[in-house]
């Protein structure tokens, strides 16, 4: 099923594109994932920011779906994420990891 694919040459997409791919860095994407804990739970934290605006997304594992709020300010969500931190760390919920988000 495989041997049809033999025909066609290896192509390095980045050469292809014009250059050095990195979609979240290149375009001035910022990203920030926390992972909080808290008794037997786990809940999610996450900032995106860009030029033009931001969003933060958090996943309680109490609520039935993920709530995004959307800034049009990425200095503001940025702060708003910080603050949002502070107080879960208040209120019990222990940060167990806050930097970029992982793959793999």
């Amino acid at each position: 099923m495989f041997e049809d694919f033999d025909e066609f040459e290896d192509i390095d997409i980045d050469d292809e594109l014009g250059g050095d791919l990195d979609p979240v860095f290149d375009i001035g994407i910022e990203m920030r994932t926390a992972v909080l804990r808290k008794n037997n739970m786990l809940a999610l934290l996450c900032y995106k920011g860009a030029a033009e605006g931001a969003a933060i997304c958090r996943v309680d594992p109490r609520e039935n779906r993920p709530a995004v709020q959307l800034y049009d300010d990425p200095n503001a969500a940025l702060e708003w994420y910080t603050k949002s931190l502070r107080t879960s760390s208040k209120n019990g919920w222990q940060v167990i990891y806050d930097g970029l988000p992982l793959q793999g």
